[in-house]
């Protein structure tokens, strides 16, 4: 992460090879933006390894992480292609820039934000969601961006611009497709709305450990889970006002206690 981030200060005209920059200034933020994928691709890595070294359970939390992950190496697979001058100056302010820009961080940093409003939402209001209703509005919503947002890229490449209110004709079959993800796209953000409502009606209380899966623990009771974190000690939902003071934990090695 600190090396993405001091490659970041270093390649900002990379978004500027369409002013007329010298062949050397664009060798130069060509190579430097694309050596910014050698330490993203270890972090996706990590993330990857992270995963197999675990044990997985779908649940939906986990969904949109994984599809995060998806997203986010489409978005900088793509982002490579325009690191290139070349290609950046035939594609700049067309919607590949769209669907790339999109890709990479409107919809990975959403899907992350769903991932972790799936799993503190029992924690914050104290019922379980439904989790066959928010399997089918992860997979409704996956659907739907990535239809939306690869059209996009076929219309980039056939040359249509962004910011233009009107286009062509021969650009109206992508451009329908893309219509279609949006509208699967809103269906599955009122889907969330609902999945909301339903807890809050249905009222199935959920525990201060609706972390704990039998399944993980088979051989163990609930008193071997390590309760001496903040999200598990609080109820859900966690108390109004709950610490006069901020809260310490005290950890005996020696005796492995709290």
């Amino acid at each position: 992460m600190i090396s993405i981030s001091f490659l970041g200060y270093l390649v900002w005209a990379h978004r500027m090879f369409t002013i007329g920059m010298s062949i050397d200034s664009r060798a130069y933020f060509s190579s430097a933006t694309m050596v910014i994928a050698i330490p993203t691709a270890i972090k996706i890595f990590s993330w990857l390894a992270t995963m197999y070294n675990g044990v997985i359970w779908f649940n939906t939390p986990m969904l949109y992480a994984t599809g995060f992950i998806f997203l986010f190496s489409l978005g900088g697979v793509t982002g490579i292609i325009l690191a290139n001058a070349s290609l950046d100056i035939a594609l700049r302010d067309t919607y590949y820039v769209v669907a790339r820009f999109h890709t990479v961080l409107s919809l990975g940093a959403i899907f992350t934000v769903f991932a972790g409003f799936y799993f503190w939402l029992p924690k914050m209001t104290g019922f379980y969601y439904n989790e066959t209703l928010a399997k089918i509005q992860f997979w409704s919503m996956f659907i739907g961006v990535n239809v939306t947002f690869f059209s996009m890229h076929f219309l980039g490449l056939a040359g249509m611009p962004r910011r233009v209110p009107d286009f062509p004709d021969a650009y109206a079959q992508w451009n329908w497709i893309a219509s279609l993800g949006s509208m699967i796209s809103v269906f599955s953000g009122l889907l969330v709305i609902y999945i909301i409502f339903d807890s809050l009606r249905r009222k199935k209380v959920a525990s201060k450990y609706y972390w704990y899966y039998p399944e993980f623990f088979s051989a163990f009771d609930t008193k071997h889970i390590q309760t001496n974190t903040l999200e598990w000690i609080n109820d859900s939902p966690a108390i109004e006002r709950t610490y006069n003071q901020l809260p310490f934990c005290i950890y005996d090695v020696r005796s492995s206690k709290n």
